[in-house]
């Protein structure tokens, strides 16, 4: 599957997440979305990360943003995560990599020495407008946030 393209409409999806909810990109319009891929719930990168953009929530919020956790964990495996970790925004369940494939960020890892299929930490960030104008592929979890609140504030 292609990549979506900076400039273009994001690729559209309608998933299953938290607090017993369906998301649809469409209908965030009017809003900037900050989608971000992760690889598993509850594990030393994935919760950082989480709970940096847990940390900047308020300046998202301010900066009209709603933040998106994506993975293909399920809704109650993302529901445990969201409450451990007290997260101010919902988490997608992407079982059957719809949204996964459709951002390409299935990738092939290595994981303790065998080849493995799974989702490369990706952020895109969606305007108001519903386009794609950002997106950071194989995002390092250090000061990663702090790059997208600045992207997210200069729209």
């Amino acid at each position: 599957m292609t990549a979506p393209k900076i400039g273009r409409v994001a690729p559209q999806f309608k998933l299953a997440a938290t607090g017993d909810k369906t998301i649809q990109l469409k209908d965030l319009r009017g809003k900037h979305v900050v989608l971000y891929f992760y690889p598993k719930d509850s594990t030393p990168g994935c919760t950082t990360e989480g709970q940096d953009f847990a940390a900047r929530h308020k300046q998202f919020s301010q900066a009209g943003a709603v933040i998106l956790g994506v993975s293909r964990d399920s809704i109650a495996s993302h529901e445990k995560f969201r409450a451990k970790q007290d997260f101010p925004f919902d988490l997608v369940s992407d079982p059957d990599e719809k949204a996964c494939q459709a951002y390409g960020v299935i990738k092939e890892k290595n994981m303790y020495g065998r080849k493995v299929m799974g989702i490369e930490r990706s952020t895109f960030l969606i305007d108001d407008a519903g386009k794609l104008r950002q997106e950071w592929r194989k995002v390092k979890v250090k000061g990663h946030v702090d790059e997208v609140l600045e992207a997210v504030q200069a729209l």
